[in-house]
């Protein structure tokens, strides 16, 4: 097997016609010409042929050698025209078209992998959360307040609705029963906002807090309270949250986390970002000493509106009795191993002399739980 071919060293400009024969152990290719300073000699292991050449009627070869990282490479060209050569090549050497992957590469790769997540790790566990403390401090209180209201939009729409006055409850008897409850809970108190407190329209048992003072009660929260002072524990719970500005945190925080993320993986924007945020809040996880917090917080403003403590704890009872320690929306006031705490620490600041006064009376309690009867 001979044939013609062009040879460039790549190192000059020169072309060097030359011809090409299998050696005769049929290991290797023997380059020879005149305008060479020797024959050369490539096993035929070593060829590789490039895949960007122009002609498919010619093979243009170079050799792969096994060396180190900062090793020169042979820059060397065979440029066959010998259909027959340029054939056999294709037909006996299935390894010509390999990819080649240097020495090395696989660790580097997980190498850098491995320095790439880190990297995010620290994004997401310690430096976002770290800027979202500082913009939580920093950010307006009215663009907080706009802010809060398109998440809850969002939660709304989470929960069923097209719009969040579609299953916002109107009952006028419930909703004034429900600004008693408020305002016996604030009376006196600087919040730093207006809250604006409303009920949805759905069976989900759950309450949660937007950012800019927006509290939601659901009504399947209400249905499974047994009286209003559980209601009543619930909400000046959320207040915590708001007061902490702990919904605020948790939105910058994951509105970082879709920025980063959708940096890597794809399109987290628009939409997309707004029912990711949502969904963050409307299964609110926050850290076990911002829930402590929010708890004391919630024990504090019930002593001081002459409301017992340990009506937290009843509620949180209950959400145990009826699921344990589970995932979901319930989560949100189930936070085991700590749930057991939580309960003996509402007990335990009830006032051995606290005040039978009930967050509303009986017709009051009667309209907060009929909230949603009259709902357009």
């Amino acid at each position: 097997m001979r044939g013609k071919a062009r040879f460039y060293d790549g190192l000059t400009a020169i072309r060097h016609e030359v011809e090409v024969r299998l050696s005769e152990d049929s290991t290797a290719l023997l380059i020879s010409g005149t305008t060479l300073p020797a024959p050369l000699r490539w096993p035929l292991p070593d060829l590789r042929a490039l895949r960007d050449h122009g002609d498919p009627a010619q093979v243009v070869v170079t050799r792969h050698l096994e060396v180190e990282d900062n090793a020169p490479r042979d820059p060397a060209r065979l440029l066959i025209d010998d259909p027959e050569m340029a054939e056999w090549l294709r037909r006996t050497r299935p390894r010509l078209w390999r990819r080649d992957v240097k020495q090395g590469t696989g660790r580097r790769i997980a190498i850098r992998a491995g320095v790439a997540v880190g990297a995010v790790l620290l994004m997401l566990f310690v430096i976002l959360p770290s800027m979202a403390d500082t913009l939580a401090r920093l950010l307006p209180v009215e663009r907080e307040v706009a802010f809060g209201r398109s998440v809850t939009a969002q939660m709304a729409r989470f929960l069923g609705g097209e719009t969040a006055e579609q299953i916002t409850c109107t009952s006028p008897d419930g909703n004034e029963a429900l600004q008693r409850m408020v305002d016996r809970l604030t009376d006196g108190a600087d919040l730093g906002y207006d809250l604006n407190v409303v009920v949805f329209d759905n069976e989900m048992v759950n309450a949660f807090a937007a950012p800019g003072g927006q509290v939601v009660i659901v009504r399947g929260l209400i249905d499974k309270a047994d009286s209003p002072d559980m209601v009543a524990a619930v909400l000046a719970h959320e207040i915590g949250h708001v007061v902490h500005r702990d919904p605020t945190r948790g939105a910058l925080r994951a509105a970082g986390s879709v920025g980063l993320l959708g940096l890597m993986f794809g399109d987290f924007t628009g939409g997309a970002a707004m029912a990711f945020l949502a969904d963050r809040l409307l299964n609110a996880q926050y850290s076990q000493e911002a829930e402590s917090q929010a708890d004391r917080f919630a024990h504090a403003m019930l002593r001081d509106a002459d409301l017992p403590p340990g009506a937290l704890a009843d509620m949180f009872e209950r959400f145990r009795a009826m699921g344990g320690d589970i995932s979901g929306p319930l989560a949100h006031f189930m936070s085991h191993p700590r749930l057991g705490t939580r309960i003996d620490a509402a007990r335990a600041a009830t006032p051995d002399d606290q005040p039978a006064r009930p967050s509303l009376d009986a017709a009051g309690w009667a309209a907060l739980r009929g909230i949603c009867r009259d709902k357009g």
